[in-house]
């Protein structure tokens, strides 16, 4: 299973049926393997020697061994396929009901819209701050805007920017900073921004999920927050 599999209602089918595929492909192989055994035992019947025929015996013990044995491979086997197909499924329905959410990313690249006309975003911090101090550079480096957050505890805290008139869309790059101490000294801290989910990416079995936004996919990793 491809680790590059967009999720639409298609693709979630698609990832369920490859993982039945997968499923029945292991199950044939056992098939083979207990078809080999019984062509053993009749190979074991048609060559033995007629004046010192096998115990009776010793060959239902062999086929209760043949039987009991295909009963816990097919048993395990189907556990098995029952899990990963669950999982799957699972994964797939999360990963959908995502899309259209917004991913607080750990970036400070905030993307600005017309139509939105403000970016959002969440600012981190380990220690108690005086005030923080929430910069707006456009891609000149020049300073747009500057907001205060005032006084904030250990923790998450989220913000939003709406951009004051004949501020153009665009990229724009957002400096958090936190005073603390006696001294007030300010000091920069992680900013993680807000980006509308497109579509996510599966790995394998789920694992390794992206999201991926208007600045590209972003590992899960990497999201604070949904929301």
């Amino acid at each position: 299973m491809s680790n590059v599999n967009g999720v639409g209602n298609n693709n979630v089918f698609d990832q369920i049926n490859q993982t039945n595929q997968s499923q029945a492909t292991s199950l044939e192989s056992q098939s083979e393997d207990s078809q080999m055994f019984m062509k053993l035992l009749i190979a074991q019947l048609q060559n033995q020697d007629p004046t010192s025929p096998a115990d009776p015996a010793d060959f239902m013990q062999q086929i209760s061994t043949l039987s009991n044995v295909e009963s816990i491979q097919n048993l395990a086997s189907t556990m098995e396929g029952m899990s990963n197909t669950l999982l799957s499924s699972q994964t797939a329905l999360q990963a959908s009901s995502m899309v259209g959410q917004r991913a607080f990313v750990n970036t400070n690249i905030a993307q600005l819209t017309e139509a939105e006309g403000y970016v959002d975003g969440l600012v981190s911090t380990d220690v108690s701050a005086s005030n923080i101090r929430i910069s707006i550079y456009d891609s000149g480096g020049n300073l747009v805007d500057q907001v205060d957050m005032g006084a904030q505890t250990p923790g998450d805290h989220n913000f939003a920017w709406k951009a004051g008139e004949g501020v153009p869309p665009g990229n724009y790059r957002i400096v958090a900073e936190a005073a603390s101490g006696e001294d007030g000294t300010y000091e920069e801290v992680a900013t993680y921004m807000g980006f509308n989910i497109n579509s996510v990416t599966l790995g394998q079995n789920g694992i390794g999920m992206k999201v991926n936004t208007a600045i590209g996919s972003i590992d899960m990793s990497e999201v604070k927050q949904l929301g």
